[in-house]
């Protein structure tokens, strides 16, 4: 039995960036001997196996073949006889398709650290082709290590156009597809893995409603990541203004589509906040819901910020509409309840005097 450090974590320490997660593959083993040494198994039809003490996972070196269509049309084959070499053979990329031994040795059958060298995405072998779900995975890449100077190797590029039009992307389920878009959309350079799926049109199959690609929403999809604001705001960046559809074909969280349909919904009013009528002003926070979900405000603020600043202009808006949110949570509820207001006409009254603290903030 060899136990071996692969993938990320050999790429990262390559290039010298933080190692997160650590992946281990074992060769010439069996189920039964992990077994033996305490290795609790992740599940029934896949040989991967957690260590007893630190849980981490270590997997049997397998082989794949595809057997059917989409991420999940694979059949595994894993046993003492496969090496460290076929193992490898089935990743994504060279630089993931790299391992370490115990003394700190690589191995690295297929170039993947002269591809680090190089600056190059490039992919393993043609088997890179049966798996859909790698388009999006080295799209991501490509956003993770843009800032370094790393691109897409152009055969790689070709076959993740070929994979494209080969309809196997519909195949990728919706929680697959949008953990991948999550992740890509968190990454430094987020606005490259849009750029990298419309280049080898995937981006027409997956989100035709972006495939224009408008370089107002890719640029403030670039500031919300240089400004580090959360998943919900860089997806409105994005999607804000799309429709359901887009939503809906992901199964995106609740809190990325209602900020995304908000932001579509009321972004013109974002920006003329400063010329808004106090009623005006009320509708846009009422329609937030400012007094119980502020945060939720503040997100579509910085979504007008991060647009703004990707047409390189100044946001004024922003501490604005933060003012006025302020000014009508501002009125207590109490004096109204104390001078005899229930129900319906409670709620009348409230919004009658959040209006006239909005009046007295625009005067």
């Amino acid at each position: 039995m060899q136990i071996f450090k692969v993938g990320g974590a050999v790429r990262d320490r390559l290039l010298g960036r933080p190692v997160t997660d650590i992946d281990w593959v074992v060769v010439g083993a069996t189920a039964e001997q992990m077994h033996a040494l305490g290795y609790r198994p992740v599940g029934a039809d896949f040989p991967v196996f957690l260590h007893p003490k630190t849980g981490e996972e270590y997997a049997l070196a397998r082989t794949e073949r595809k057997s059917g269509h989409g991420y999940g049309g694979f059949v595994f084959h894993a046993s003492p006889d496969v090496t460290l070499e076929q193992d490898l053979i089935r990743r994504d990329l060279t630089i993931n398709a790299m391992a370490e031994d115990d003394d700190g040795n690589v191995v690295d059958p297929y170039h993947g650290q002269a591809d680090l060298e190089r600056r190059i995405l490039r992919h393993v072998s043609p088997a890179f082709a049966e798996d859909p779900l790698r388009v999006l995975r080295v799209a991501r890449f490509a956003a993770r290590y843009a800032e370094t100077g790393f691109t897409v190797a152009a055969d790689t590029l070709e076959l993740m156009r070929k994979l494209s039009e080969s309809g196997e992307l519909q195949a990728l389920t919706a929680e697959r597809s949008w953990k991948e878009i999550a992740r890509a959309l968190m990454e430094n350079q987020p606005q490259v893995f849009i750029q990298v799926l419309h280049d080898c049109g995937a981006l027409k199959q997956l989100m035709p409603e972006l495939d224009a690609l408008p370089t107002e929403r890719l640029g403030a999809l670039e500031q919300a990541a240089r400004h580090e604001q959360p998943l919900t705001v860089r997806w409105a960046c994005l999607a804000g203004g799309l429709g359901k559809a887009i939503n809906e074909r992901f199964k995106v969280p609740r809190d990325c589509q209602e900020l995304a349909m908000l932001a579509g919904q009321y972004g013109e009013d974002g920006r003329r906040a400063l010329q808004l009528e106090a009623a005006q002003l009320l509708e846009l926070l009422q329609g937030f819901d400012v007094y119980r979900r502020p945060q939720r405000f503040e997100e579509f603020i910085r979504v007008g910020e991060m647009e703004t600043l990707a047409r390189g202009e100044s946001y004024p808006q922003a501490d604005y509409l933060r003012g006025a949110a302020d000014a009508a949570r501002g009125v207590a509820v109490k004096p109204l309840v104390e001078a005899g207001y229930t129900g319906q006409q409670l709620g009348e009254a409230l919004k009658a005097e959040r209006l006239k603290a909005l009046q007295a903030y625009t005067a």
